[in-house]
């Protein structure tokens, strides 16, 4: 798409969408530019931009901002509520600013050591994991659930750069017959069919690789092209945000060290196609033996 080429807004798609039309209309009415009617904001205007496109949910303190600058009697801050609504719709409250910066951000690195984190899992896992969770939630709250962990892995089939995404997984969950063999086999294809797209990079700890910087916790590591990184950890049912400069400075760094514990992407790539090709077989995977950790 060219430079400065107008991209019209699709009210009718999403919430967000509709209110960031809106936005546009009155900014547009009143003959201001994106630049113009953030001055004054802690925003710039590609964040602005980003808004009224429906692909950001709009902060508190910017639509007051914005209900000033453009004389709107508050309509944008009574907007705000209806739009983190429903933005977090089929997710918990605690992951509302996480859904939106996964779609923001240039690299998103993950360690989830219990299951296939959400942006990687086919629709039988995400059922299988809500079913455990919730075992007597009513379905109809799971499939709404389990619709919006799917529609997350979007990010994937959009713009090719962002983000990019690097995982590691512990090689029992590659193991772990969590499904029926066949649709474990599924799982595991569809993890190698994003790596074959140059989507996702995948690295796999061996079991017995022994004391690393994460055996304790979880993290989502979030960069972005304009505002500082954040990680999210998470519980059985809670999560956390964390931004403050010195912790994400020591998460990436264990990260960094866990990766580097972890086999070569290549390596890891066939560990899971030939974990997928035993599940279809209906055999087992077995473990990856120390013999091969040493042709690493």
């Amino acid at each position: 798409m060219a430079r400065g080429q107008r991209v019209e807004i699709d009210g009718s798609e999403s919430v967000p969408s509709f209110y960031g039309k809106e936005l546009r209309f009155q900014r547009e009415r009143a003959g201001l530019t994106l630049e113009q009617l953030v001055e004054g904001s802690f925003y710039g205007a590609t964040y602005l931009s980003e808004i009224e496109r429906g692909q950001r949910s709009i902060p508190a303190d910017l639509a007051r901002h914005v209900d000033r600058a453009l004389k709107t009697d508050g309509y944008f801050e009574r907007c705000c509520e209806d739009v983190r609504r429903a933005r977090r719709n089929g997710h918990a409250e605690y992951f509302e600013r996480i859904l939106e910066a996964e779609k923001c951000a240039l690299t998103i690195e993950e360690w989830c050591p219990t299951v296939f984190p959400g942006l990687l899992q086919t629709e039988a896992y995400a059922y299988a994991v809500a079913a455990a969770i919730r075992p007597l939630e009513p379905m109809a709250e799971t499939e709404v659930k389990v619709t919006a962990r799917l529609a997350r892995a979007r990010i994937f089939e959009e713009d090719h750069a962002k983000p990019c995404y690097w995982v590691v997984l512990p090689e029992g969950l590659v193991l772990q017959s969590l499904l029926q063999p066949q649709q474990m086999a599924e799982q595991l294809d569809r993890i190698t069919a994003l790596v074959k797209r140059r989507r996702i990079i995948v690295q796999v700890l061996p079991w017995n690789v022994g004391a690393h910087p994460f055996m304790i916790g979880s993290a989502k590591i979030l960069t972005f092209a304009d505002a500082p990184p954040l990680v999210y950890t998470e519980s059985l049912h809670s999560g956390h945000t964390i931004d403050d400069p010195a912790l994400v400075a020591g998460y990436q760094k264990s990260y960094d060290l866990l990766r580097a514990a972890a086999l070569a992407p290549q390596a890891s790539l066939a560990l899971i196609e030939s974990a997928a090709e035993d599940y279809r077989n209906g055999k087992q995977p077995n473990r990856l033996e120390q013999r091969h950790l040493a042709e690493q």
